[in-house]
């Protein structure tokens, strides 16, 4: 079973949904048979390159920081609830993600890149670390146990940088405005941060069809 998961490193609920997931995983007993592939979406495709600061961007896209408050308070709450504590209020930059999906494609070569995500979420929500900063990315490529020079290498190149943008386009023409979104086995999307229990309907779906065809 592949799920390719839709997702953005500065997207709380994308952070959320990863740990849905996993728990879905191991409560249908399907960790082991299940790769999930994380393919890119930016929720700011126009951010420049270097991101902005914080309290500019809550101010454009929420109106400030009275409404960006109750709206993370949301998050926070649903994150203690599965073990995440949000640190919003160490995020100092929104960064441009690019150079983050890129670095995730790079490691996916390596079989890194289950790691790496979790390692981007957690350095942005936990530590507020500026994931529009190459040396920062490489820092924690690093720490996943990639090769420090490579990931530098890599991220002053281009490469990879086409295939991502056409992965968002790809997105878009699948209609997925807004991530997490999983796509199991190339049929079925599961939209959200939803609950695990969520997941099992599709897990079963894609069990009978795999019946049916062995049978056929």
């Amino acid at each position: 079973m592949i799920i390719d998961v839709f997702s953005d490193p500065i997207c709380p609920w994308c952070f959320i949904g990863k740990r849905r997931l996993e728990s879905a995983l191991e409560q249908f007993g399907r960790a082991d048979d299940a790769t999930v592939r994380w393919r890119a979406f930016q929720l700011n495709p126009g951010m420049p390159p270097e991101g902005m600061a914080r309290n500019a961007y809550l101010a454009l896209k929420f109106g400030g920081n009275e409404r960006a408050s109750q709206i993370y308070e949301t998050i926070g709450q649903a994150g203690s609830e599965i073990g995440i504590a949000f640190a919003f209020e160490k995020i100092e930059r929104t960064p441009n993600t690019i150079q983050a999906h890129r670095l995730v494609r790079h490691a996916a070569r390596t079989g890194r890149d289950g790691d790496l995500v979790e390692a981007l979420f957690r350095g942005y929500f936990l530590e507020g670390r500026d994931l529009s900063d190459d040396t920062v990315l490489v820092d924690i490529a690093g720490d996943c146990g990639m090769d420090a020079e490579d990931s530098r290498r890599y991220l002053a190149s281009q490469e990879d940088e086409q295939e991502i943008r056409a992965e968002q386009d790809f997105a878009v023409s699948l209609n997925i405005t807004g991530v997490p979104c999983f796509i199991v086995d190339g049929r079925y999307a599961v939209v959200g941060a939803q609950e695990p229990d969520a997941f099992g309907p599709v897990f079963d779906l894609v069990d009978e069809e795999a019946r049916a065809t062995a049978g056929s």
